[in-house]
């Protein structure tokens, strides 16, 4: 039967919630006042191009080195760190264009880029810790969280930038609201370590545990060369970095979006670019609403065949978009394309953290394509819109969209193993058994569906309850 979570666990997924929010709402606040940091500085497009360029290679020299010190620091100094670091890149992101100063505008998007990277793995990780511990697909909903705060975020600035509120004025604000909340939430969003997590710590970093090896004493420096060997043997992994792929074409799908969709609208339909505003809209928000109520398909369907059925339905919407001849239907691909893009990057999260062990090097490696994806993405649509229109050049999202359902299957769940409790989305994945099983208790299927421990699991999920006690993350 499902689990009924702690009260602990129900505080923690509540207050990442909010973390997911506020990272959303931090981030678009910053790119929604662009417009007001170019005229500030009077930068030409060049210029904004080759300093936003800046936040995109501090964010992937940063993931690339995150896992390790996730491993090394724990998420609740990384969160912290994090924090302080976003805090001073929002205030140099709105003294800087203030003063005159490109350099210290530069020194703040470069902070963000890395803020936003180490902050984003910890809280990604911490969202398949408390996943695990509820019992049931959730992830997607802190990533519909993101999409909300993005959302206030830009409302807001909007809002300030036709009140005339100076950007130094508005950002140092965000920076001291992300610092109070971050701060606020740290102590309870970080569940207990669990029994498998802390003898993992304290045995070497393979890659493959051996329950009848007893955990051999070590030095504290050679336990911190193991964590960074374990962070770094995750870009060995063939599975890791096939998710990375997955992530990457995600990535890819939604920055595009974000970066072109407004301007491909207005160019291609010639209208107004509040039309193409309220078209990225729409996108936004059919994305947001699969990410909240799609957890369900996850849990009955399984990540491989919805991660298939989202490459197809982006590819068919940004088909549609690009070749459609009136905006509505048009608008009607965007709906499409949005759907679709939504559970790709939850999905990809989750199988990089299917080993609790291994998740934060894992999840830092994924993280890292995504980065990959933000540097890759402006400059090759940016070189077929030249040529083709904005709005064409889109389609070539196509190709990425059927490279992930090409390497679908690497996001199935692995195999169980001794430092591994299956979660329910488990069972929609996996080989189905040669008789029939008894019903779950809600009708959905077997009773495996529903039941996040059975046979060498249970006995280790019972074995991890009791080792972690009442205060445990199980």
């Amino acid at each position: 039967m499902t689990r009924h979570a702690p009260p602990s666990v129900a505080r923690a997924r509540i207050l990442l919630v909010g973390l997911f929010c506020l990272a959303g709402f931090a981030f678009a606040s910053w790119l929604a006042r662009i417009p007001t940091v170019r005229d500030l500085l009077d930068l030409g497009t060049s210029d904004l191009g080759v300093l936003l360029l800046v936040g995109s290679v501090g964010s992937l020299l940063t993931v690339t080195a995150s896992g390790a010190v996730l491993q090394r620091l724990g998420t609740r100094r990384v969160l912290v760190l994090s924090a302080f670091v976003l805090a001073t890149a929002l205030v140099l992101l709105g003294t800087g264009p203030t003063v005159g100063s490109r350099v210290l505008l530069a020194a703040g998007i470069f902070l963000n880029g890395v803020a936003v990277a180490l902050g984003n793995v910890a809280i990604n990780v911490e969202s398949a810790r408390i996943e695990r511990a509820v019992g049931r697909t959730i992830i997607p909903q802190f990533h519909a969280a993101f999409s909300v705060g993005a959302v206030l975020g830009s409302g807001t600035s909007a809002l300030a930038s036709a009140a005339g509120v100076p950007v130094s004025v508005q950002l140092p604000a965000t920076a001291a609201l992300v610092l109070v909340w971050r701060l606020a939430s740290v102590r309870g969003v970080v569940l207990p370590a669990t029994a498998v997590e802390l003898a993992a710590r304290a045995t070497p970093a393979t890659g493959e545990a051996d329950a009848a090896v007893a955990p051999v004493p070590v030095s504290r420096a050679r336990r911190g060369a193991r964590r960074i060997g374990s962070a770094l043997g995750a870009w060995r992994e063939p599975r890791t970095l096939l998710v990375g792929v997955v992530v990457l074409a995600a990535a890819f799908s939604e920055g595009a979006a974000n970066n072109w969709l407004s301007l491909a609208v207005v160019d291609g339909f010639t209208t107004s670019e509040s039309v193409g505003g309220a078209v990225l809209g729409v996108f936004v928000a059919s994305m947001t609403a699969v990410r909240l109520l799609g957890t369900r398909l996850l849990d009955r369907y399984g990540r491989v065949a919805v991660l298939r059925a989202s490459g197809l339905t982006s590819a068919v919407g940004l088909l549609t978009f690009g070749f459609a001849p009136s905006l509505p239907l048009a608008a009607g691909g965007v709906v499409l394309w949005g759907v679709g893009a939504a559970l790709a990057v939850p999905i990809g999260i989750a199988a990089a953290s299917d080993d609790p062990t291994r998740a934060a090097a894992r999840v830092a490696v994924v993280s890292a394509f995504a980065s990959m994806a933000s540097l890759v993405a402006p400059p090759v649509l940016g070189l077929a819109a030249e040529h083709v229109g904005a709005r064409h050049a889109l389609v070539l999202i196509v190709v990425a969209m059927l490279t992930s359902v090409s390497v679908s299957r690497t996001v199935a769940p692995q195999a169980s193993g001794p430092s591994v409790v299956p979660t329910p989305r488990a069972a929609a994945d996996a080989v189905v058994p040669a008789r029939p099983q008894p019903a779950g208790p809600d009708g959905t299927g077997p009773g495996l569906v529903r039941s996040p421990s059975t046979g060498a699991a249970a006995e280790l999920a019972d074995a991890e309850a009791a080792a972690a006690g009442p205060g445990g993350a199980r």
